[in-house]
């Protein structure tokens, strides 16, 4: 719709104002208030009552209002509250301001819901209410739960004071979640319930809460009343020392005051003064005390506050929201300017954003990005991981709702743990950015380095999702600043079922190469063994005739020196004597182990040593047979070689026969 509600009707510019913070500065809800009914609401074209109130600025006379309008852009600042009733502004206002049905959208508008906590002694009732309910209504709900008259009963909680029964929490500007209290002054307590009448009087006392600043050595002296909550307390100090509630430590709670919503009545504490202390929690980068320019804030009171929605509900600081954090009080950047070595500017930064967002945060690789990428894309398949690449800028706006939301979900964490090896850099110096790209250029192209480039600051941090190929590193995703917690996950895992798909194809590529890598070892294992049975048996073969060759050769020479022996003992012999001769003579025959006969004429006055001289030279040496006579049987062999045939009664013929020696 091109028009603004003062230019579409023909209604006061006033009266439009009015009707705009009757309805919060809902621009359709005021429109639905005034158009006629019977085609249903005008749709808004946003999803959600929250960009509604986005999307639509307050009417204005100005230009620059009607370009808000139509391009969608910011809210305008809350509105004061107004006590007149919304119904006779929309009846008169529906009277002069026609709208062309023909311009109208149906949808059903989804109306925003409250949660509420009450207590009341000893009960605690939980109520959930739509915002456009007033107060009285939920007094109309305890009064049928608790059975305590309206009239008699006192609400108390409300963060802007007390209110009546017919205000509308929609004015109020409360967070979704709150906590409130039931007061019966005038009901006396029962026998049961006698305990707690102490309680009563205690959330109405007020508590003096000395809290000591260790880092600035400073002490504050704050009264609270027993109505308020530990956490609105720890709000407090935030404003006060510069330290967000999620960053601070304490000491001096009492071991009851375990729940941050308990108020300080039923907390344990001490009355009527409390002493506590308080410090940032100690992170590496962090050891610096503050100084009293960040310590020395001014105290926010509570009406300061009330008009808007509280955003520590979502666990961001109202600094952090809008980007701006404690920078005045940062005594570094993320990561230093010109830093030699790539390991030392990335534990910087790690220390660093501990110190800035707690300890919950993704495990940062400690070093270059090429080890990281060979970390992450090199090993086996079944053990690569996707690569995350953190791209860091203080400059933008949304660097620290990203970090403190998204990188330091618990899901967001453990997923990037279990599946990425995650690898962050700061671009917020030019030097640094620099050399990022030219890191990014070295190892994913010139491509992905145009990619970054085109990016402007307020679009940072971002997420790259690097996968590794055989060929080349692809960029699945790169995931800016502005993405929710929830699209941020869905992408991560959008980026996994991808790499899942790739990792399976690898794993299976690399099983079957081991496999046929096994099946070869195995085949080049076999055929070694093979090879070196051949070569010990052909060894042994040659070994075994190399001994063979000895011998022979020793038997050969043995042989040759028996014949050698022999021959020389045939040549030395005495000559045999003839049997005509006039000596003497003893005619000898001797039987071979084969059954030969040895025969030969010796004189009687011959050695002994001439006989075995003879039968060596027929090849029966001295030393390796014996001779022997038959009867009665003696061993020749053991006389003295010396002596004559005459003396060993060898005359004058014998018969002797050879046995080898044992």
């Amino acid at each position: 719709m091109r028009q603004t509600a003062a230019e579409s009707c023909s209604m006061p510019f006033s009266l439009a104002i009015t009707l705009l913070e009757l309805n919060n500065w809902d621009l359709v809800a005021a429109i639905n208030g005034v158009i006629p009914q019977e085609n249903g609401i005008l749709q808004s074209n946003f999803p959600s009552e929250a960009s509604q109130a986005s999307a639509f600025g307050p009417p204005s006379q100005s230009e620059a209002a009607d370009a808000a309008v139509a391009a969608g852009g910011a809210a305008p600042p809350p509105a004061s509250s107004s006590s007149s009733s919304s119904s006779p502004a929309s009846s008169s206002a529906s009277a002069f301001c026609p709208v062309n049905p023909s311009s109208r959208h149906i949808v059903e508008r989804q109306p925003r819901m409250l949660n509420f906590r009450v207590e009341y002694r000893q009960r605690t009732i939980e109520l959930v209410l739509e915002e456009g309910s007033t107060v009285g209504e939920i007094k109309t709900i305890l009064e049928a739960d608790l059975g305590i008259p309206v009239s008699k009963m006192q609400l108390k909680g409300w963060k802007s004071g007390d209110v009546s029964d017919s205000t509308v929490m929609r004015s109020l500007h409360l967070p979704k979640n709150n906590s409130l209290y039931v007061l019966t002054p005038e009901i006396a307590p029962t026998a049961s319930t006698s305990k707690n009448s102490d309680l009563q009087d205690s959330l109405n006392q007020n508590f003096l809460l000395v809290i000591s600043h260790r880092e600035a050595q400073r002490d504050y002296s704050l009264n609270f009343p027993g109505s308020r909550t530990i956490q609105e307390v720890k709000r407090n100090i935030s404003d006060l020392t510069n330290i967000p509630v999620r960053h601070q430590q304490w000491d001096g709670w009492p071991a009851s005051a375990s729940d941050d919503s308990m108020t300080l009545a039923v907390s344990g504490i001490s009355y009527p003064c409390h002493h506590l202390s308080v410090c940032r929690r100690s992170s590496p980068a962090n050891s610096q005390e503050p100084t009293e320019e960040c310590a020395d804030v001014h105290m926010v009171s509570d009406s300061e506050g009330d008009d808007f929605e509280d955003a520590s509900e979502f666990g961001v600081d109202d600094s952090e929201m809008f980007g701006m954090g404690s920078s005045t009080c940062r005594k570094s950047p993320m990561m230093p300017e010109n830093s030699e070595n790539e390991a030392d500017a990335l534990l910087h930064f790690t220390a660093e954003f501990s110190s800035r967002y707690g300890e919950t945060h993704p495990m940062f690789f400690i070093g270059s990005l090429e080890a990281a990428s060979q970390e992450a894309f090199y090993g086996k398949a079944r053990d690569r991981k996707l690569l995350a690449i953190y791209l860091h800028n203080d400059d933008s706006v949304l660097s620290n709702v990203f970090c403190s939301q998204m990188m330091c979900a618990d899901s967001i964490v453990a997923y990037l743990s279990q599946n990425f090896i995650t690898w962050a850099w700061d671009v917020t110096k030019e030097a640094n950015k620099a050399r990022l790209l030219t890191m990014c250029t070295r190892h994913f192209g010139s491509v992905v380095t145009q990619t970054i480039r085109t990016y402007k600051t307020d679009q940072f941090p971002l997420l790259l999702i690097v996968m590794g190929k055989r060929t080349s590193n692809e960029v699945l995703n790169v995931i800016q600043g502005n993405s929710t917690v929830d699209e941020l996950m869905m992408r991560l895992m959008g980026a996994m079922e991808i790499f899942t798909a790739q990792q399976q194809e690898d794993i299976k590529d690399e099983d079957e190469r081991e496999a046929r890598e096994t099946v070869k070892r195995e085949q080049d294992e076999a055929y070694r063994v093979s090879l070196e049975a051949d070569r010990k048996k052909r060894e042994a073969q040659e070994k075994e005739e190399a001994e063979q060759v000895r011998l022979e050769r020793m038997r050969k020479e043995q042989e040759d020196e028996k014949e050698a022996i022999r021959l020389s003992l045939e040549q030395t012999l005495p000559a045999e004597p003839d049997e005509d001769s006039a000596e003497q003579i003893s005619k000898l025959r001797v039987r071979t182990p084969s059954g030969q006969f040895l025969e030969r004429r010796f004189l009687g006055s011959c050695k002994l040593q001439v006989l075995f001289d003879f039968v060596a030279s027929k090849g029966f040496p001295f030393e390796e047979f014996k001779l022997l006579t038959t009867f009665p049987r003696r061993n020749i062999t053991q006389l003295d070689p010396g002596s004559t045939l005459l003396e060993a009664k060898l005359f004058p013929q014998e018969t002797l026969f050879l046995e080898a020696k044992e």
